[in-house]
Protein backbone atom coordinates (compact mmCIF):
# COMPACT_ATOMS: atom_id res chain seq x y z
CA UNK A 1 0.00 0.00 0.00
CA UNK A 2 1.53 3.37 -1.11
CA UNK A 3 1.72 6.00 1.71
CA UNK A 4 -0.55 8.81 1.48
CA UNK A 5 0.26 12.26 3.77
CA UNK A 6 -2.71 12.67 6.22
CA UNK A 7 -3.40 16.42 7.28
CA UNK A 8 -1.48 15.37 11.13
CA UNK A 9 1.41 14.61 9.47
CA UNK A 10 1.31 17.48 7.04
CA UNK A 11 1.00 19.78 10.19
CA UNK A 12 2.97 18.12 11.85
CA UNK A 13 5.95 18.52 9.66
CA UNK A 14 5.47 22.03 9.06
CA UNK A 15 5.34 23.12 12.66
CA UNK A 16 8.88 20.79 12.09
CA UNK A 17 10.23 22.66 9.88
CA UNK A 18 8.69 26.13 11.33
CA UNK A 19 11.15 25.24 14.20
CA UNK A 20 13.82 24.97 12.30
CA UNK A 21 13.26 28.27 10.69
CA UNK A 22 13.06 29.53 14.43
CA UNK A 23 15.97 28.45 15.65
CA UNK A 24 18.21 29.33 12.28
CA UNK A 25 16.37 32.88 12.83
CA UNK A 26 17.57 33.32 16.43
CA UNK A 27 20.84 31.46 15.55
CA UNK A 28 21.32 34.87 13.37
CA UNK A 29 20.30 37.25 15.57
CA UNK A 30 22.77 36.39 18.08
CA UNK A 31 25.38 35.17 15.89
CA UNK A 32 24.88 36.08 12.44
CA UNK A 33 24.60 33.67 9.26
CA UNK A 34 27.99 32.50 9.65
CA UNK A 35 26.57 31.06 13.15
CA UNK A 36 23.78 29.61 11.93
CA UNK A 37 25.07 26.02 10.65
CA UNK A 38 23.15 23.14 10.42
CA UNK A 39 24.65 21.00 13.19
CA UNK A 40 23.60 24.60 15.67
CA UNK A 41 20.33 24.64 14.64
CA UNK A 42 20.02 20.62 14.98
CA UNK A 43 22.00 20.94 18.25
CA UNK A 44 19.09 23.63 19.36
CA UNK A 45 16.39 21.31 18.19
CA UNK A 46 17.84 18.24 19.98
CA UNK A 47 17.42 16.58 16.28
CA UNK A 48 19.71 15.54 13.91
CA UNK A 49 21.92 17.11 11.10
CA UNK A 50 19.80 14.85 8.53
CA UNK A 51 16.54 15.44 9.85
CA UNK A 52 17.29 19.28 9.18
CA UNK A 53 18.56 18.57 5.69
CA UNK A 54 15.62 16.81 4.95
CA UNK A 55 13.53 19.96 5.01
CA UNK A 56 15.37 22.34 2.71
CA UNK A 57 17.53 21.95 -0.51
CA UNK A 58 20.53 22.49 1.43
CA UNK A 59 21.88 25.08 3.96
CA UNK A 60 21.58 28.07 1.17
CA UNK A 61 18.09 27.30 1.07
CA UNK A 62 17.77 27.21 4.29
CA UNK A 63 19.35 30.65 5.26
CA UNK A 64 17.53 32.57 2.49
CA UNK A 65 14.20 31.01 4.01
CA UNK A 66 15.86 33.18 7.03
CA UNK A 67 16.72 35.53 5.48
CA UNK A 68 13.55 36.17 3.92
CA UNK A 69 11.20 35.86 7.04
CA UNK A 70 13.66 38.02 8.36
CA UNK A 71 13.93 40.76 6.04
CA UNK A 72 9.72 40.69 5.32
CA UNK A 73 8.89 41.04 8.87
CA UNK A 74 11.16 44.50 8.48
CA UNK A 75 9.82 46.00 5.75
CA UNK A 76 6.19 45.19 6.94
CA UNK A 77 6.79 47.40 10.25
CA UNK A 78 8.23 50.38 8.31
CA UNK A 79 5.87 49.80 5.83
CA UNK A 80 2.91 50.61 8.32
CA UNK A 81 4.77 53.26 9.88
CA UNK A 82 5.03 55.07 6.15
CA UNK A 83 1.47 54.17 5.98
CA UNK A 84 0.42 55.94 9.05
CA UNK A 85 2.65 59.14 8.87
CA UNK A 86 -0.77 61.30 7.36
CA UNK A 87 -0.35 62.64 3.93
CA UNK A 88 2.89 64.96 4.13
CA UNK A 89 6.23 62.96 2.10
CA UNK A 90 8.26 65.17 4.63
CA UNK A 91 6.49 63.06 7.78
CA UNK A 92 6.83 59.45 5.16
CA UNK A 93 10.27 59.92 4.68
CA UNK A 94 11.25 60.39 8.28
CA UNK A 95 9.39 57.59 9.47
CA UNK A 96 10.93 55.22 6.97
CA UNK A 97 14.10 56.74 8.46
CA UNK A 98 13.19 56.47 11.57
CA UNK A 99 11.70 53.07 12.25
CA UNK A 100 14.20 51.39 9.81
CA UNK A 101 17.33 52.99 11.67
CA UNK A 102 16.19 52.49 14.97
CA UNK A 103 15.14 49.26 14.72
CA UNK A 104 18.37 48.53 13.39
CA UNK A 105 20.25 50.00 16.20
CA UNK A 106 18.32 48.27 18.47
CA UNK A 107 18.61 44.57 17.29
CA UNK A 108 22.53 45.58 15.47
CA UNK A 109 23.75 41.78 14.87
CA UNK A 110 20.23 41.04 13.39
CA UNK A 111 20.89 44.15 11.35
CA UNK A 112 24.36 43.53 10.50
CA UNK A 113 23.45 40.22 8.88
CA UNK A 114 20.48 41.50 6.98
CA UNK A 115 22.31 44.66 5.61
CA UNK A 116 26.05 44.30 5.74
CA UNK A 117 27.35 40.37 6.63
CA UNK A 118 28.88 38.76 4.14
CA UNK A 119 26.87 35.78 2.51
CA UNK A 120 25.68 32.95 0.22
CA UNK A 121 24.77 34.09 -3.12
CA UNK A 122 21.21 32.73 -2.34
CA UNK A 123 21.17 35.13 0.42
CA UNK A 124 22.54 37.61 -1.26
CA UNK A 125 19.56 37.24 -3.82
CA UNK A 126 17.22 37.81 -1.51
CA UNK A 127 19.07 40.52 0.07
CA UNK A 128 18.67 42.50 -3.09
CA UNK A 129 15.23 42.10 -3.61
CA UNK A 130 14.61 43.22 -0.46
CA UNK A 131 16.86 46.77 -1.24
CA UNK A 132 14.40 46.85 -4.32
CA UNK A 133 11.29 47.19 -2.46
CA UNK A 134 12.56 49.47 0.13
CA UNK A 135 13.65 52.12 -2.87
CA UNK A 136 10.10 51.34 -4.47
CA UNK A 137 8.46 52.53 -1.35
CA UNK A 138 10.63 55.30 -1.12
CA UNK A 139 9.78 55.91 -4.79
CA UNK A 140 6.26 55.84 -4.21
CA UNK A 141 6.51 58.44 -1.75
CA UNK A 142 8.65 61.01 -3.79
CA UNK A 143 6.47 60.67 -6.45
CA UNK A 144 3.42 61.79 -4.40
CA UNK A 145 5.45 64.79 -3.14
CA UNK A 146 6.36 65.92 -6.44
CA UNK A 147 3.05 65.19 -7.69
CA UNK A 148 1.33 67.86 -5.17
CA UNK A 149 4.70 70.06 -4.80
CA UNK A 150 5.31 69.36 -1.29
CA UNK A 151 9.21 68.87 -2.98
CA UNK A 152 11.03 70.09 -6.28
CA UNK A 153 10.65 68.06 -9.37
CA UNK A 154 13.43 65.06 -9.49
CA UNK A 155 13.78 61.66 -10.42
CA UNK A 156 12.11 59.68 -7.80
CA UNK A 157 13.97 56.13 -8.69
CA UNK A 158 17.50 57.69 -8.39
CA UNK A 159 16.54 60.00 -5.03
CA UNK A 160 15.22 56.61 -3.40
CA UNK A 161 17.75 54.98 -4.28
CA UNK A 162 20.21 57.24 -3.11
CA UNK A 163 18.34 57.50 0.18
CA UNK A 164 18.12 53.88 0.93
CA UNK A 165 21.87 53.74 -0.19
CA UNK A 166 22.72 56.48 2.27
CA UNK A 167 20.64 55.29 4.95
CA UNK A 168 22.12 52.02 4.99
CA UNK A 169 25.69 53.36 4.85
CA UNK A 170 24.90 55.71 7.47
CA UNK A 171 24.29 52.42 10.20
CA UNK A 172 27.29 50.84 8.90
CA UNK A 173 29.74 51.68 11.78
CA UNK A 174 27.23 51.38 14.34
CA UNK A 175 26.61 47.93 13.52
CA UNK A 176 29.69 46.73 12.27
CA UNK A 177 31.26 43.70 14.82
CA UNK A 178 34.31 46.12 15.43
CA UNK A 179 32.15 49.80 15.60
CA UNK A 180 34.05 52.51 14.50
CA UNK A 181 36.06 55.19 16.65
CA UNK A 182 33.88 58.10 14.74
CA UNK A 183 30.73 56.92 15.36
CA UNK A 184 31.19 56.56 19.25
CA UNK A 185 30.49 59.34 20.42
CA UNK A 186 26.96 60.06 18.84
CA UNK A 187 24.01 58.45 20.93
CA UNK A 188 22.16 56.13 18.49
CA UNK A 189 19.13 58.97 18.63
CA UNK A 190 21.87 61.24 17.62
CA UNK A 191 22.74 59.07 14.16
CA UNK A 192 18.58 59.11 13.27
CA UNK A 193 18.24 62.89 13.71
CA UNK A 194 21.50 63.18 11.54
CA UNK A 195 20.49 60.94 9.13
CA UNK A 196 16.95 62.69 9.34
CA UNK A 197 18.62 66.06 8.28
CA UNK A 198 20.37 64.60 5.55
CA UNK A 199 17.33 63.00 4.00
CA UNK A 200 15.23 66.44 4.38
CA UNK A 201 17.88 67.99 2.60
CA UNK A 202 18.23 65.42 0.12
CA UNK A 203 14.87 65.74 -1.70
CA UNK A 204 14.63 69.49 -1.10
CA UNK A 205 11.84 69.16 2.01
CA UNK A 206 11.46 72.31 3.84
CA UNK A 207 11.46 72.25 8.09
CA UNK A 208 8.06 71.59 9.41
Amino acid sequence: MAYRETERTRTAAEQRRRRYLDSATGLVARHGFGGATVKAIADDCETSVGSVYSYFDGRADLLAKVFRGAASRELDIVADAVAQAGPEVLGKVEALVVIFASRALAGRQLAWSLLFEPVDPAVEAERLKFRSAYVEMGEAVLCEGIEVGEIPNQHPGITAAALVGAIAESLVGRLTPAPAEANLDLSDDAIVSEIQNFCRRAIGAQHR
